[in-house]
């Protein structure tokens, strides 16, 4: 069982950056075939400062910092029996290629299920511009099968 203490747990926060040749790469590989998500000038005549990002590229950005699963290990999760269970997305403010983004991730909840067959970590990160200001909002959730 995962020790409940670990509620409330703030993780470090991290910086990266959104590069243009990543959200084309992204696109791409998604099939997204709007041209806002490739091309500066169609990003731009559609009243974005740059190409947006796509709505699920924030959770490829989660995946930036050092080591992006070291907190479920550091929980004593034998990573072998995770499953990537949901992921959320709310945005404030558009996201373009350009920014400067700090993500803030804490440890939400841990809860089980089916008698404690299934735990769930429940990760939510604050995504903030170089101003402060909160751009985004993640929630996802982990797995751990036992038994």
């Amino acid at each position: 069982m995962i020790d409940r203490k670990y509620i409330g747990l703030d993780l470090p926060p991290y910086t990266v950056e959104v590069e243009k040749g990543r959200l084309r790469f992204f696109a791409k590989a998604i099939g997204e075939h709007n041209p806002i998500y490739t091309d500066e000038n169609a990003a731009r005549a559609a009243g974005y400062r740059s190409i947006p990002i796509p709505p699920t590229f924030l959770f490829s950005l989660e995946n930036e910092q050092p080591d992006p699963f070291g907190y479920l290990t550091a929980m004593g999760v034998d990573m072998r029996k995770v499953l990537h269970g949901e992921q959320q997305f709310t945005y404030y403010a558009p996201v373009c290629a350009g920014d400067r983004l700090t993500f803030a991730p804490r440890i939400a909840d841990i809860y089980e299920k089916k008698g404690g067959t299934l735990e769930f970590v429940v990760r939510e990160t604050v995504v903030r511009d170089t101003n402060g200001a909160a751009v985004a909002r993640t929630r996802c959730v982990i797995v751990v099968r036992h038994g």
